[in-house]
């Protein structure tokens, strides 16, 4: 049987099929007992078959985190093209923040715990940065009391991430309680405070954050 099945793949193929075989073992057996023997067994081939494409569980999970990325950015981005820059695309990319982090709490661990992902991993980098952008792209502009101080641009955008990122990890978590069909009790723009956007802001973001870089704007 596993023989008939590895001539239905080719190189491309069975790599998918992983990766798409991994997100299905994750969310149901969770991030700590996935297994490559497990994801091997779903797409029909040998334990040792993923050994082809990955290296080792780490390198099938960092290729399933860099497509939890790409999701969550085009999650995020549902809805921000069709506004201006102001807050209605500010509610849509963090409802879609928490929106996916809900509808994938194993993959979105994964994501952001890099002990079980090769965090160096360039294509990981980009997928990642993918997502932050849509983040950052909000941010620009948001008035609130730190948004002129000495490196405010990278102030704004961390205080966005930790509120968006905080609240959707407390209720994966269970420590803010969920209603009874999973949904959040408030969406994430019925918990940020009523941010505004300061007039006359041009595209002059700095460049992302490297280090310790204080006192610019």
């Amino acid at each position: 049987m596993l023989k008939e099945n590895k001539k239905k793949y080719h190189h491309g193929d069975l790599k998918v099929a992983l990766v798409e075989a991994g997100l299905a073992d994750l969310e149901e057996k969770g991030l700590e007992s996935v297994s490559l023997r497990s994801i091997a067994g779903r797409v029909g081939v040998s334990h040792t078959a993923p050994k082809n494409h990955f290296d080792g569980l780490r390198g099938l999970l960092t290729a399933m985190a860099t497509v939890g990325f790409l999701r969550h950015a085009a999650e995020m981005q549902r809805g921000v093209e069709d506004h201006p820059p102001g807050k209605a695309r500010l509610d849509a990319a963090c409802n879609g923040y928490v929106r996916f982090a809900l509808e994938n709490p194993e993959l979105f661990k994964l994501m952001f715990t890099s002990r079980f992902h090769l965090s160096e991993d360039d294509t990981l980098k980009r997928a990642g940065w993918a997502s932050y952008s849509v983040l950052r792209d909000v941010s620009h502009g948001l008035d609130w009391d730190k948004a002129k101080a000495p490196g405010g641009p990278w102030r704004t955008e961390w205080m966005l991430w930790s509120l968006v990122h905080g609240y959707a990890m407390l209720l994966i978590d269970g420590e803010i309680r969920r209603e009874d069909d999973g949904a959040p009790p408030f969406r994430m723009d019925e918990i940020m405070p009523g941010f505004g956007y300061l007039p006359d802001v041009t595209d002059n973001r700095p460049e992302p954050f490297q280090g310790q870089r204080r006192g610019e704007n």
